[in-house]
């Protein structure tokens, strides 16, 4: 695995991971207008930190369902890939100032996040929730966990930390910059509950049994699709990927490529639309 200290990087995020993907060209399509940053390359910026969505395995290659998704698009366009493997906060900044192609770690989307960058399709399902220690007495209501002196920890940057300071505004808001630390402040009792999806829930919950449960509120805190996004104004790219998920979200790849990572049936995604 090739490790490289990007310039613009070393001043927004951590040491980013690249990794070569196995994007060895099996098509003829003429990509020389999708305005790539490297002819023939597809550079992709993943956080590969959310079991079993996105990670390195314990050979350090990139692995889930993100990677199943890029791999195939590199094979299907005949574009060689790299995977950049940067911090949540470093990736937004990194599509937004040009450093990636594509982002692929399923972004919310959001008016201020429409600013920076280009969206393409939804093509991950998700459902937060917030978890609390596995003792945790705390009333299953808003209303209980909306209080001062509550801290809930949430991904620095992601639509999760800002659902925390719309549900629970009484409540500290304590952002990390990975999710893994945001779990561990509630483990270790620092603090009293994190915002989570589901399914790194159960990752979490398979290897930690009754350290952690999900707080049953009145209802989740959030339900929404990750999209794909591209640079700021990259319609051409934008484009012709919207019709590559669409094309693989009716062939059934998308549902089959969930399936196999995720271990569950996918939720149906929006209708593809012109």
């Amino acid at each position: 695995m090739r490790k490289k200290l990007s310039l613009l990087f070393a001043v927004l995020m951590s040491l980013s991971v690249l990794v070569a993907g196995n994007g060895a060209a099996s098509a003829n399509e003429d990509t020389s207008k999708l305005n790539l940053i490297k002819p023939g390359k597809l550079v992709v910026c993943m956080t590969l930190q959310f079991v079993p969505q996105m990670y390195l395995n314990s050979s350090g290659r990139p692995t889930g369902y993100d990677p199943d998704l890029v791999r195939q698009l590199a094979r299907d366009l005949g574009l060689r890939l790299e995977i950049r493997n940067t911090d949540f906060t470093g990736l937004l900044a990194g599509i937004g100032s040009g450093q990636c192609d594509l982002a692929s770690v399923g972004l919310g989307r959001t008016a201020a996040r429409e600013q920076s960058m280009t969206y393409v399709k939804e093509y991950m399902p998700y459902n937060t929730v917030l978890a609390a220690g596995f003792n945790d007495k705390t009333a299953a209501t808003t209303t209980a966990w909306n209080v001062a002196g509550k801290k809930i920890t949430c991904l620095k940057g992601s639509v999760s930390c800002t659902k925390v300071k719309e549900i629970f505004p009484n409540a500290t808001a304590v952002e990390f910059t990975t999710q893994d630390a945001a779990i561990l402040e509630v483990a270790s009792a620092r603090a009293d509950g994190v915002i989570v999806e589901t399914a790194i829930f159960g990752n979490y919950n398979k290897n930690n049994p009754r350290v952690l449960k999900i707080v049953k509120l009145e209802k989740d805190i959030n339900r929404y699709f990750g999209w794909w996004t591209v640079r700021l104004g990259n319609t051409a790219l934008q484009t012709r990927l919207k019709q590559w998920v669409c094309d693989k979200q009716e062939d059934g790849f998308l549902a089959r490529a969930y399936k196999r990572n995720m271990r569950q049936n996918m939720e149906p995604l929006p209708a593809c639309t012109a």
